[in-house]
């Protein structure tokens, strides 16, 4: 029997917490905050083969925020595109699994880390896809702190422009950047109406609630000839009670006290 999506992000979150434990890495909140969108899209609509992952007809999955990197790795560790036990050299010298995504990783689209890249080069991918009149989605997360970067809105703004309406960007909105609250650094807000002000398709949604992730990706209007954002409103930290909407857990790694104390909310 296929195991639900909830079941699926349960896995993937025990899995990040062994590899940032392990590799005394950073990005844990950032990592289990998208575990549930993750968890939705590999296991309910993105239209990709782990055994054929370059396949011309797959949908095109891009993480902006690629310092979240265990979050995707896991993801696909457990979907079978690569031995899961290579995750075990995560950070090691000479590892492909790098603390930023790599493109050398079955399933990864892009190589990231500098913020800011993945939706402009999204972009690209979804014109090909309409010159081509191909039948793949193309879907893009980011980060909330990242909508500071330029880049984004300039890709923001030519998108609707070229009817893109096959784009999908998902904003992981967890309301903290890697040096505080987003609403002290640069707010945001108002999130929604700024993306309809630039004629975007606006959907707002419970990051972590499965039945509101999978409706809205797969009912969206592929008519509309706009391209879609989704406003995942999450939390970071999101399945470890002490870490849950902490700044501290943006570049902390937990000790072994903590780590143990952390696999009981997995029970």
């Amino acid at each position: 029997m296929k195991q639900t999506s909830v079941e699926f992000a349960l896995e993937i979150r025990k899995l990040i917490l062994k590899l940032i434990f392990k590799a005394n890495a950073s990005h844990i909140g950032g990592a289990l905050s998208m575990t549930d969108i993750l968890a939705v899209l590999y296991n309910d609509i993105l239209r990709i083969d782990p055994l054929d992952p370059k396949s011309e007809q797959r949908d095109r999955f891009l993480l902006s925020k690629g310092h979240a990197c265990t979050g995707l790795y896991a993801t696909l560790g457990i979907k079978g595109f690569f031995p899961i036990e290579e995750l075990d050299t995560y950070t090691n010298d000479g590892s492909r699994f790098l603390s930023h995504t790599s493109h050398y990783i079955p399933g990864v689209e892009i190589s990231a880390g500098s913020l800011g890249h993945a939706l402009p080069i999204a972009v690209g991918i979804a014109m090909a896809a309409k010159r081509k009149q191909a039948t793949w989605k193309t879907i893009c997360l980011i980060s909330d702190g990242e909508l500071n970067e330029g880049s984004n809105w300039e890709a923001i703004m030519i998108s609707p422009q070229h009817e893109l309406d096959d784009l999908v960007l998902i904003v992981d909105y967890n309301k903290i950047q890697s040096l505080g609250f987003v609403k002290d650094v640069i707010d945001i807000e108002p999130l929604k109406a700024k993306f309809e002000a630039f004629k975007w398709n606006v959907k707002e949604i419970d990051g972590h609630n499965h039945t509101a992730i999978k409706l809205v990706l797969s009912t969206l209007d592929t008519n509309s000839k706009q391209p879609t954002v989704i406003i995942a409103h999450t939390v970071k930290g999101k399945g470890v009670d002490y870490m849950e909407n902490k700044l501290l857990w943006h570049y902390k790694s937990p000790n072994e006290e903590q780590y143990e104390t952390a696999l009981k909310n997995f029970k």
